[in-house]
């Protein structure tokens, strides 16, 4: 039995009622609204289209025959497909920056006279990937109230009263701890998801009541955001330490706790803690959620293990050296290590390598934004790097602090061009010394003729959004470009 039967009274959102009487140019209406999405599922899990290419732009009125076959095939492709490939698909595709398409795509759903877990799931996630979508930019670092989940998703939800639900509690009391979390490893220890869903699946049919929904959205939005937080802390440690044992000379380390070899390559590692920036596209479960962060924290340990190791080697030899001429000779090496302990600080980096690299970069963004949330209000955000503030609108705030996509990427980058190259103009500067900033001309030239590729690209797929967005802050990273050859 479906959800929807425990609880009748509360199953209906206030502007989506099941419609038995609609008219069928309505229902087609929002049938052709979703049917890209189904088209790109089908596409994604190989299951077969029964439509040529050539009718897969639907007509603005069907034929009855036409439409009780698409009718057909979208509810067997919603029996068939799970959250998780609903989710790959919505964070790796431009189909997630549809705010209609999505919308249509929750209100198929709740629709249903009878639902299973499975279109639970999926609503619950579409829900937030809404919120997600459509939240201003200024309160995405926010301590987000029900309220303002309620602002953002009236176009689905309606008016919906906010008043907090005594059966909501729980999510209320994690979403209070969760502000206290300082890494992965405090998160862990909760088994948070796993009571997330525990009330979620005790809810029966007083799940789909709309002030129900906005307590999920909000609890299930924080936890996410604070997941993805924590993770980059994290990162940004492990990073900070390769950068540490790279600079000492050290070509390998242990990484036996994390699962790899005794002798892993410095380089491979870096790589891989670069790949975890990805968003992930497994099924989210306590479980799966526990193993992948488990991973990311063993690798900080061994990480901080080998820097324990290079900075007791490097301390040992100081006293038991006899020969005072070899001791000196050997000293400017064994210091190296103890000179490169102090280094990872990335501001302090900033201050005096004004070539600092395109990673180290991004980190630093992505930590101030972390860290120190835009003001309410402000389209515009400063970020600090080396002798330069940069400002960033709220466009690529939201680029950096939402889901990972091509656009998005994109957008991090020119932002990540234009930093170092600001911040390299104002070394040279105030040093004389132009060695940082020709590396910066040298990685901002590069970028800029692969952002103008992309903006023909968005402009190409109708992505107005996006060729807007990419194309003006493409023009600040050229600004900055011409005050640096003006040098």
């Amino acid at each position: 039995m479906g959800d929807a039967a425990v609880n009748k009274t509360t199953t209906t959102l206030n502007p989506a009622p099941a419609r038995p009487d609609a008219s069928r140019q309505e229902q087609w209406a929002e049938v052709r609204s979703v049917f890209p999405i189904y088209l790109a599922l089908a596409k994604q899990l190989e299951i077969a289209i029964p439509f040529p290419q050539e009718s897969r732009n639907l007509p603005e009125k069907p034929t009855l025959e036409l439409f009780t076959k698409v009718q057909n095939w979208l509810e067997s492709l919603d029996s068939r497909v799970l959250v998780h490939q609903l989710r790959h698909l919505l964070q790796q595709t431009t189909l997630n920056a549809s705010e209609s398409g999505l919308r249509a795509l929750i209100q198929r759903h709740v629709r249903k006279p009878s639902k299973t877990n499975i279109d639970r799931d999926k609503i619950d996630f579409l829900l937030v990937q809404y919120f997600a979508l459509c939240a201003p930019a200024k309160i995405y670092h926010k301590q987000i109230e029900l309220a303002d989940a309620a602002a953002v998703m009236k176009p689905v939800l309606g008016e919906t009263d906010t008043a907090p639900l005594s059966w909501c509690e729980p999510l209320e009391k994690m979403i209070t701890a969760l502000r206290g979390f300082r890494s992965l490893r405090d998160m862990l220890k909760t088994t948070f998801i796993a009571e997330g869903r525990k009330v979620k699946e005790s809810a029966g049919g007083m799940f789909y009541d709309p002030s129900a929904l906005l307590s999920f959205i909000r609890f299930n939005f924080l936890l996410r955001r604070t997941l993805i937080e924590l993770m980059h802390a994290d990162l940004i440690a492990i990073r900070t330490g390769l950068q540490q044992l790279e600079a000492a000379g050290t070509p390998t380390l242990d990484c036996r706790q994390s699962g790899f070899s005794a002798s892993e390559p410095v380089a491979k590692i870096r790589q891989l803690a670069d790949e975890w920036k990805q968003p992930f596209q497994m099924d989210y479960t306590e479980r799966t959620v526990n193993e992948t962060f488990d991973k990311l924290l063993n690798l900080r340990s061994d990480v901080e293990k080998a820097l324990e190791h290079l900075t007791a080697k490097s301390a040992a030899p100081a006293a038991p050296r006899a020969p005072a001429p070899a001791a000196k000779s050997a000293a400017p090496p064994a210091k190296a290590p103890a000179k490169a302990a102090k280094v990872p600080e990335p501001p302090d980096k900033a201050e005096t390598d004004p070539g600092m690299d395109f990673e180290n970069c991004l980190e630093q963004i992505w930590e101030q934004l972390i860290a120190t949330p835009p003001t309410r209000g402000r389209s515009m955000t400063t970020v600090k790097i080396g002798r330069a503030r940069i400002l960033l609108s709220s466009w690529e705030v939201t680029a950096f602090v939402s889901e990972d996509s091509p656009a998005a990427d994109d957008l991090r980058r020119a932002v990540v061009a234009r930093a170092m190259v600001t911040a390299a103009i104002e070394a040279a500067k105030e040093t004389g010394n132009a060695t940082g900033l020709d590396r910066a001309l040298s990685v901002a030239r590069v970028e800029v003729s692969r952002l103008q590729e992309r903006v023909d690209v968005a402009k190409q797929a109708k992505d107005t959004e996006a060729a807007v967005n990419l194309g003006i802050s493409t023009k600040r990273l050229l600004s900055a470009l011409d005050e640096a050859e003006k040098l």
